[in-house]
């Protein structure tokens, strides 16, 4: 445990006379949660079955159009007066599809017609959902008001607020509480040892938002329909309630009595290259998953996301995970949002077979649950998710755990509170509490205990059998025997039993004990599987604005994109804009990091997709469109897991992985153990899902005239800080591919790494050709993208025998396909002009860019040497770096561009993005200029830079379409133009304002522009 454990005291408020619960509160008013309130509508009715509507055949090839197309259909039509639309009934059959389907409207159900005969097989490499039950997140916010009450205890749902006024009954509320400094510090969860903070939580880090419905407003009280989970101090901060509108939330759906099949790579027994989830949830309530088998999802059966409540998932399975045994793997039953039921699900080999995830605010239940061979703990496995039962729950040869987990599962600290073990078993049972109102406890539990939380009647059978059915039953004042379908067990175990008794019992040993996986399996299924009058899918029609139609985008045309006259086209137009850096390190899955996260392409979070997370490649070209990015930079991360962002160099104790993962262009080989704690690398298999998100931006943006630029290397990983090469796939000890590479690893100094010369030395017959084979790799994954630029590496500093070899292997490759792909130099510039010099090798190259040196305004050059073994922050400590102007950075494209007129020029060195304008007017490419006028743009791209002995001016000329001037001051600027009409415009260089000054200007000769004042600006002669 992580330092001192509060003192608790030790009495168990809840007392039982019968099957009767009588709680006892403490001296504030606190007690045992109400856990009956979590489930499809709160479990005060039983999953509706709602009729079929239309039948989907099964089909040999994929079968995701089809299927997709009938929950389309379902969807456009009207609900009925419960909300209901009507259910898709898929028949016996293997459907393979090769996308996720999607349900994002309410009151609609895809069901099989046979939970062991229905299967759906999920093919590809995609790691996302195969199942998306999700609406909009399109929450509008309200009033919010303060909570004036100075203490709402535990289970409490009345509540004193500033003003009731505009709360109405029925009205949906966040309640907000805040988690502050103080109340941090008040749980031991700022610090965790070693002196060291980064990893505690933060104020913000832990709020709680409950999502509830107001039932009752009496004045300054209202009184919600469901308790919070934990108590609300004013000491600790203002609590709040938010009033909200959320019309794209999906409700009354669900997916039921089918088996859902990750397909994998047989050859791989840890193959993750697979679907993860088998069913996400989110933005949604009141939905349900019931009668569902799942088989080798490598993350999540059923995931429950942050913002879904009221689910209930019933009667599920899963066998047979298929993944590395690792960290945000395995979590097969999980809820990160709020009165959620799981009951009666069954899981074998997961890591965490039930859970609880950051933050879910509760309360959430799991009752009769069992696992097989379980490979981790159950319980809540991250940030405080409080009001959490486990009820009836079985874990077989691993723990239940309250607890503070300290800096594991990157900081996590106390996991939960306000929490209850109730008849469970385990290896170990962990009940630890926080705080003396937030106390976790466990009653009638068989295992290994360890904890200071309230324990009662350990090692004994207690009743009622089930806490939450007993809960529920009196709060609805009804039986619930029904709907608990509690699985039958005798508890009657008298070491003196009577000789007939005795008898009676060792005849009742030969019958196989009733298990939960059979007690699943042997339930009914309540709704119609029946094709009669149903309608076929192949006879149905859908309306656009659905799935089936957006996915019609995909086959878009191509922008035609290229290097057309030394300069970037699209269309025959400059291509223009900004240029985005990929994340490569840092970042954690709390709201003040997701928040400000960039897009990105390779960055991977199990079951939770958005930006800082793993992005939907649609909304990253559309963020991009929208804030004017031109290109991606891309370049894989320094490490995949985040452990190693403390820079340690030693060897991790497991492989429990911290997310966000930056995903490595190399697959694992599940075989042996690499320094992460996951198994080594196979350098000579690529990373599937890696390549094939690379593959979907560049087809995708190719569409929308965006570029890729695709940095083959990362030279991060193999100089400066030790740490940046303890993970790095290349090291010996990481691989199965003798690298060669030196064990123990020279750290210089035990803490910094200087590895370069020996990464780029290709002398080294097993390295030469792994580094072959990997050059092939970027080439081919991209063979048929005419928007995708290789770069040799980001920070390169590489020696000129490096960059000869992999210009290369491109030459043997384009000799090989007949391709040609867009190949930048992106080096030192030594090692530039050396290439350009070669009469061999420069003519594979398409673009200069320069990044790595530039000239000063002292008229000097930082121009640092190439393979010197130092990274360029290294070299910018030792050598002035200087500063760029307008006239500088002019200067260092003019030259590459009279020298070699047939290659485009980037700058994205000092100062960049800065000299835009100056890129623009010396002929370079992919400026971040503010204009966007497409006439302009094609302009720009037939035009000549015409030099000029005036330094006031530069000018870009083409006597047959006109001229585009930048002006530093006044003056007169002579024009050769062919004699014709022009318009003659003023653009302002900050905003890209545009201002006509003369609709029809007639030259003929030689034509003076005169500028009239000392403003830097643009002027546009466009010929009519």
């Amino acid at each position: 445990m992580i330092g001192v454990q509060p003192v608790i005291a030790q009495r168990f408020d809840l007392k039982v006379k019968g099957d009767s619960l009588i709680y006892v509160k403490d001296e504030q008013g606190n007690r045992i949660l109400d856990f009956s309130y979590c489930g499809y509508l709160n479990s005060d009715q039983n999953i509706p079955d709602l009729h079929n509507v239309v039948y989907v055949p099964c089909e040999q090839g994929d079968n995701w159009f089809k299927i997709q197309k009938a929950i389309d259909y379902v969807s456009s039509l009207k609900p009925d007066e419960k909300g209901f639309r009507g259910a898709v009934l898929l028949d016996k059959g293997v459907y393979s599809v090769s996308k996720g389907l999607r349900i994002g409207t309410s009151g609609v159900v895809l069901r099989g017609m046979d939970k062991e005969k229905t299967v759906l097989l999920k093919t590809g490499t995609d790691r996302g959902a195969l199942i998306y039950i999700e609406g909009k997140e399109d929450r509008m916010f309200g009033d919010t008001v303060d909570i004036r009450s100075k203490y709402v205890s535990v289970n409490e749902r009345t509540l004193e607020v500033s003003s009731s006024t505009g709360i109405h009954k029925g009205d949906r509320v966040i309640v907000m509480r805040p988690s502050t400094k103080e109340w941090i510090a008040s749980v031991g969860c700022d610090i965790y040892g070693g002196g060291i903070s980064w990893l505690g939580w933060k104020p913000g880090d832990v709020d709680l938002f409950w999502d509830r419905t107001v039932r009752e407003v009496n004045g300054p009280k209202i009184t919600l329909d469901a308790p919070l989970s934990m108590a609300l101090d004013a000491k600790y901060g203002v609590s709040k309630i938010l009033l909200y509108h959320w019309r794209g939330r999906v409700s009354d759906s669900g997916v039921e009595n089918m088996t859902l099949v990750s397909d994998y790579d047989k050859a791989y027994p840890k193959d993750e290259d697979h679907c993860w989830t088998g069913i996400s949830i989110e933005n949604a309530e009141n939905c349900w998953v019931r009668r569902v088998n799942f088989e080798h999802f490598a993350g999540s059966a059923v995931l429950v996301q942050s913002t879904a409540s009221r689910v209930t998932v019933e009667d599920c399975i899963s066998r047979d995970p298929i993944s590395e045994v690792g960290g945000m793997r395995r979590c097969t039953f999980l809820t990160m949002g709020q009165l959620t039921l799981f009951q009666r699900c069954y899981s074998e080999h997961g890591i965490h077979d039930f859970a609880a995830g950051y933050c879910a605010a509760g309360p959430n239940a799991f009752v009769q649950c069992d696992s097989k061979e379980s490979l981790g703990f159950s319980g809540s496995i991250d940030t405080w998710a409080c009001g959490l039962l486990f009820d009836v729950v079985n874990i077989d040869g691993h723990n239940l755990t309250y607890k503070n987990l300290g800096q594991d599962k990157d900081g996590a600290g106390w996991n939960t509170g306000n929490s209850l073990f109730w008849q469970c078993s385990a290896a170990e049972i962990e009940c630890y509490s926080p705080a003396e109102d937030a106390p976790n406890r466990a009653c009638g539990c068989w295992a290994q205990f360890s904890g200071n939380g309230q324990w009662i009647q350990s090692n004994n059978h207690v009743h009622p059998r089930s806490f939450f059915y007993a809960q529920l039953a009196a709060r609805l004042n009804k039986e619930c025997e029904e709907q608990a379908r509690i699985l039958p067990r005798s508890t009657d175990a008298t070491s003196s039993p009577t000789v007939a008794e005795a008898m009676r019992l060792a005849k009742e040993a030969y019958v196989p004990r009733l298990t939960l996986e059979k007690w699943i399996n042997d339930g009914k299924f309540t709704a119609s599987v029946s094709m009669n009058g149903v309608k076929s899918v192949d006879k149905v029609k859908v309306s656009s604005g659905y799935s089936v139609n957006e996915a019609a985008t995909e086959h878009l045309p191509k922008s035609v994109i290229g290097v057309v006259d030394g300069r970037l086209v699209k269309d025959g137009s400059l291509m223009v804009g900004a240029r985005q850096e990929v994340q490569w390190w840092n970042g954690k899955l709390r709201p003040r990091f997701i928040a400000d996260a960039k897009p990105h392409v390779t960055r991977f979070v199990p079951g939770c997709e958005g930006v800082g997370l793993t992005d939907r490649i649609d909304s990253v070209i559309s963020h991009m469109k929208s804030k004017g990015i031109l290109l991606l930079d891309h370049n894989y991360g320094l490490w995949y897991d985040r452990r190693r962002d403390d820079h340690e160099r030693i060897r991790r104790r497991d492989g429990d992985v911290w997310g966000p993962f930056y995903e490595q262009p190399f697959a694992r080989s599940g075989k042996e153990t690499a320094w992460d704690g996951l198994s080594k690398y196979d350098l000579t298999r690529p990373n599937a899902w890696y390549w094939s998100r690379l593959k979907q931006f560049a087809d995708k943006g190719e569409q929308k005239g965006l570029l890729l630029f695709h940095e083959n290397y990362f030279q991060h990983n193999i100089i400066e800080a030790g740490a940046h090469w303890v993970d790095c796939p290349w090291r010996t000890a990481n691989n199965i591919n003798d690298t060669g590479f030196p064990e123990p690893v020279p750290f210089a100094g035990d803490k910094r790494i200087f590895m370069a010369d020996m990464f780029y030395d290709v002398t080294n017959p097993v390295r030469r050709e792994l580094h072959r084979k990997y050059i092939r790799q970027c080439l081919n994954n991209f063979a048929d993208n005419n928007n995708v630029i290789q770069l040799i590496g980001a920070e390169f500093t590489g020696p000129l025998h490096f960059v000869r070899f992999w210009i290369d292997v491109i030459a043997e490759w384009e000799k090989e396909t007949g391709k040609h792909p867009l190949i930048a130099l992106s080096t030192t510039k030594d090692v530039q002009d050396a290439i350009l010099g070669d009469s061999k090798r420069a003519p594979i190259v398409d673009i200069i860019d320069i990044r790595y040196w530039h000239y000063k305004s002292d008229g000097t050059a930082y121009a640092p040497e190439g393979g010197r073994n130092m990274a360029p922050r290294q070299h910018m400590r030792k050598m002035k770096v200087g500063k760029v102007t307008f006239k500088e950075a002019y200067k260092a494209i003019n030259e590459y561009r009279r020298n070699y007129p047939q290659k485009a020029v980037t700058f994205f060195a000092q100062n960049y993005p800065d000299m835009a304008w100056a890129i623009f007017m010396a002929g370079g490419s992919c400026p971040q200029i503010p204009v966007r006028d497409p006439l302009f743009l094609a302009d720009a791209a037939c035009m000549k830079v015409e030099e000029s002995k005036e330094p006031f001016y530069e000018k870009m000329v083409n006597s047959d379409t006109g001229a585009i001037i930048y002006s530093h001051s006044s003056g007169n600027i002579p024009l050769a133009l062919s004699s014709g009409k022009y318009r003659l415009s003023r653009v302002n260089v900050r905003s890209g304002a545009m201002e006509v000054i003369n609709k029809q200007l007639k030259i003929s000769g030689i034509y003076t522009l005169r500028i009239p004042d000392n403003k830097e600006c643009v002027y546009w002669l466009h010929k009519l």
